[in-house]
């Protein structure tokens, strides 16, 4: 049996892949989360759906809110919930869940401490330096400054003085305070000196130079949001370190219209290329209104001679209403299976499943080309099991060929459902800030059209980069006078980025094949 308890959990300095395995487990499994605004939103993708998401402003101990928040945790669990307490950083380094665990600890709530990366460690590191190096400093000291009245001022002269390398991670508008009270108190002012902002995070800024330079740098900042600030000898290893910001795709925010369930690959490929990936998908993934044909084609499977599957969708619509019954994955035995795409077929693995085919080029035109190569299709019996929007050019031709064909609906694209927490994609097209917006069917293009209007979607696409999985995809984007930047050779997600990072690199496409 779970108990009741409190998680506090440390996130980390920004990039929610930070979180430790802990934290992650803990997270997964609470019936309540409370998260600072500040905590990336998509690490509450691993919450359980059920759970209750409370946001909270990011409060300093011993205030009003404080106390509320502190009474809110013990209130769960005293109704036997799990809590996941959610903090940027680390917990116990300049943050407020010191005096969070005291409170529960004189209320006997049991609770865990889970750390987290601390990000006057983790964000140099990302930036290529080092905060101790043999020979180059080997003492790091960790400086806290606040927009709170210090009960205990920095003694400057002190921290001045002091060998090795110097981190402060602070509000924005205190990086320059620091930097001049070190320089005011003694510190060399040719001293090498690096200033990061959005550390950890696609957008991350790096300013290197003197710590003069720096601080002169630092007072004429219009970032807003915390920095960190590294003076020592250090920072001359960013010229060799530097590896974040040196990434393909860093900096390029990137579109992805892609259904939430499915974009998962398509955000992991890009982000770990340095692109920030945009989640707005466009249409939503849901059952036939009437599962009967369906049910009747499941119920039948062995029957067939070929089942087609055009799309992972597919897949698991079949799947889940064949293992639904009584039947299972032994009445597909005789029965051969054909894959769109090297996707497709490994979904149907998933389940154990050998696919006998899939074609040379992965779209409608490509399957059946494959399927009248494989043999004489006069008279065999061929389930397609496909979205309600699919187009007719496979069933038709397959009908050409002289064979039988079940064409059911497994599942229905229908238009997603806007959402507050989701980024205004109209704004940033209007404001120039995206680079790539990416399509991968024909609904995705269908559906940006009808958010966005086909006038508008047109006109705000003309001067930002469409990314199509596929020739299909491209010609519908074409009927609404948008036009295909960047095509694939493979038409698959992870062909779709290769031609993304080809694309702003300058090397030209080779076409499709």
């Amino acid at each position: 049996m779970r108990r009741p308890i409190v998680y506090l959990i440390g996130t980390g300095p920004g990039d929610p892949s930070l979180i430790t395995v802990r934290g992650l487990r803990c997270l997964m499994a609470a019936d309540v989360v409370l998260h600072d605004r500040k905590v990336d939103s998509r690490l509450l993708r691993y919450a359980q759906p059920q759970a209750e998401r409370i946001a909270l402003q990011a409060v300093a101990p011993h205030t009003t809110e404080h106390d509320a928040i502190c009474l809110l945790m013990v209130e769960k669990v005293r109704e036997g919930k799990v809590v996941a307490r959610l903090t940027v950083d680390d917990l116990f380094l300049f943050g407020s869940s010191g005096p969070e665990a005291l409170f529960l600890n004189s209320e006997k709530v049991p609770f865990e401490v889970i750390p987290g990366i601390p990000a006057a460690l983790a964000v140099p590191a990302y930036a290529g330096v080092p905060v101790t190096y043999p020979g180059a400093g080997e003492t790091v000291v960790i400086v806290g400054e606040s927009d709170r009245t210090a009960t205990s001022p920095t003694d400057w002269s002190r921290v001045a003085r002091l060998s090795g390398t110097i981190v402060c991670h602070a509000r924005a508008e205190r990086i320059a305070d620091v930097a001049q009270s070190l320089l005011s108190h003694g510190r060399d002012a040719s001293e090498p000196a690096a200033l990061i902002f959005s550390g950890t995070l696609p957008f991350q800024q790096t300013v290197d130079g003197t710590l003069e330079a720096i601080a002169a740098r630092a007072r004429d900042t219009d970032q807003a949001g915390e920095g960190t600030l590294v003076v020592g000898n250090v920072v001359r290893f960013r010229e060799h370190l530097q590896w974040f910001d040196a990434r393909p795709l860093f900096g390029k925010r990137i579109v992805v219209t892609r259904p939430k369930e499915q974009a998962g690959e398509l955000i992991e490929l890009l982000e770990d290329l340095g692109a920030e990936a945009i989640e707005a998908p466009t249409i939503r993934i849901v059952p036939p209104e009437d599962t009967g044909p369906l049910d009747e084609a499941c119920a039948k499977a062995s029957s067939f001679d070929w089942i087609v599957f055009t799309s992972v969708n597919g897949v698991d619509s079949f799947m889940s209403r064949l293992l639904a019954g009584p039947r299972d994955v032994r009445d597909l035995k005789g029965v051969r299976l054909c894959a769109i795409g090297p996707a497709t077929a490994e979904r149907l693995e998933r389940h154990g499943i050998k696919v006998d085919l899939v074609p040379r080029e992965y779209r409608t035109e490509g399957v059946v080309a494959a399927l009248r190569e494989s043999g004489d299709l006069r008279g065999n019996r061929i389930l397609l099991a496909r979205a309600d929007i699919a187009r007719e050019v496979l069933a038709d031709e397959l009908r050409r060929s002289g064979a039988q064909v079940t064409d059911v609906v497994a599942y229905r694209n229908v238009p997603a459902e806007s959402r507050d927490d989701e980024p205004d994609v109209y704004r940033m097209l209007l404001d120039q800030k995206i680079d790539v917006v990416t399509f991968t069917s024909a609904s995705t293009v269908r559906n940006f059209v009808r958010i966005l209007g086909a006038e508008q979607a047109a006109d705000l696409l003309k001067s930002t980069a469409v990314a199509c999985i596929g020739p299909v995809t491209a010609e519908a984007a074409e009927l609404f006078n948008i036009r295909t930047t960047i095509l694939p050779e493979l038409y698959t997600v992870p062909g779709l980025v290769t031609a993304i990072v080809r694309h702003f690199a300058g090397v030209p496409a080779s076409g499709p094949g």
